[in-house]
């Protein structure tokens, strides 16, 4: 998961968090209930530098990285430097679509 202070589009990436100690997290998911998927384990981005989050976006691992999906979160977040940022287990959901 990488976090993003704008939005991206179905055309074109976010503008990812850069910057303190961020570093985009890997993401286990619980099996699928009713098509959907949640992270089964808490993301917590420490270091965060001094920003407002206000969505996500999920990439591949590849060579050349490919973005599979991207949203907003209910609500956005402001960060103070050296903060982190937290994403509780179950609390991000995906459902293709």
């Amino acid at each position: 998961m990488a976090l993003v202070t704008a939005a991206g589009s179905d055309s074109a990436a976010g503008t990812e968090v850069t910057g303190g100690s961020y570093a985009r997290k890997n993401i286990s998911v619980a099996a699928a209930v009713n098509g959907a998927v949640s992270n089964s384990a808490d993301l917590i981005f420490t270091g965060m530098p001094a920003c407002t989050v206000v969505g996500w976006e999920i990439w591949d691992s590849a060579g050349s990285p490919v973005r599979w999906s991207y949203g907003p979160f209910d609500a956005s977040k402001t960060v103070a430097a050296g903060d982190e940022f937290k994403v509780a287990a179950g609390a991000w959901t995906f459902s293709a679509s």
